[in-house]
């Protein structure tokens, strides 16, 4: 079994601040580094990290190329479908942390070449077991034809729509899972979920639709799952040092887990756990734990 991660893979340029600036201010910043990422490319590194063996789709420019394939190389993602175009620059993040949590500005430079030939020639290689992950950091013409295809070959299908953009309707029904924050369940159902009440509404309306799984990522509040009912997750309380990478770990750590054939909620607990150890730490991928670590930190948890 495989994880196929067809997504965007960046540079992150970080630097940190006391505050956000306001509009025409000048602030003075510290900590600056430079630091592989991208939603495509973190949780590829997530899943492999959580012991899944992980192949990444996607695409590179000349500024930072080689080194963002070295770094998915080093945490033994499979790079064999990532293109390298010399004509533009790999994608970058300017992310400033500040007032513990993020913000980040994205030039999307390589990530918009991800195309349906590339699609075509990773997933042909797949088998009907194998999973299928996307994100909205590529074209949307990209989206829309890998979740068809995935589904014509009988592969797994999960989305998360972040940065929510547009989506057909008819995009939807392509969907095995659908994991989302709370910010991109507003922008999909107009409803900024909190309660279970909030939760039911709006898996409602994805199911209806066409998802046939959806979690909700609540910050603070945890994750849930609907089938019959809410299932809650609690989140774990740790001392917040960087949120950059936490939701793609709770992805990757939830598709690890599930893609082994832990339950739905089982694979959940293993996701909280592993974006509260990411937030524990700067960065993005280096951030990200490996599966002793997270194992570890549960069986210590009162959670």
């Amino acid at each position: 079994m495989r994880i196929f991660v067809i997504g965007s893979i960046n540079m992150d340029l970080v630097i940190q601040s006391q505050k956000y600036p306001k509009l025409g201010e000048t602030v003075t910043g510290f900590g600056f580094m430079t630091n592989p990422g991208g939603k495509g490319a973190n949780q590829a590194v997530a899943c492999q990290k959580s012991g899944a063996s992980t192949v990444m789709v996607g695409a590179v420019g000349d500024a930072f190329g080689p080194e963002l394939i070295q770094t998915l190389q080093h945490y033994g993602v499979d790079t064999t479908h990532v293109k390298s175009h010399d004509s533009v620059s790999s994608g970058i993040a300017v992310i400033t942390i500040a007032e513990q949590d993020n913000a980040i500005v994205i030039d999307a430079g390589a990530n918009a070449l991800v195309d349906i030939h590339a699609i075509d020639e990773a997933l042909l290689t797949a088998s009907p077991n194998d999973y299928v992950l996307l994100q909205n950091e590529i074209p949307a013409k990209a989206i829309q034809y890998a979740l068809r295809k995935a589904k014509a070959l009988g592969l797994t299908t999960v989305m998360n729509p972040a940065p929510a953009k547009p989506l057909d309707d008819a995009d939807f029904k392509y969907m095995d899972y659908l994991i989302l924050n709370q910010s991109e369940t507003e922008f999909y159902t107009h409803l900024y979920p909190i309660t279970t009440k909030e939760i039911l509404e709006a898996s409602s309306i994805l199911k209806r639709k066409g998802v046939k799984h959806t979690l909700f990522t609540l910050g603070a509040l945890g994750s849930a799952y609907v089938d019959e009912s809410v299932h809650w997750v609690d989140a774990h309380t740790v001392a917040v040092v960087d949120t950059t990478a936490a939701g793609d770990t709770y992805i990757g750590g939830f598709m690890a887990r599930r893609a082994e054939g832990q339950s739905i909620e089982a694979s959940m607990r293993y996701a909280s756990a592993a974006a509260a150890l990411t937030i524990t730490k700067k960065g993005a991928q280096q951030s990200i734990p490996d599966q002793a670590s997270v194992t570890l930190f549960m069986s210590q948890s009162k959670i």
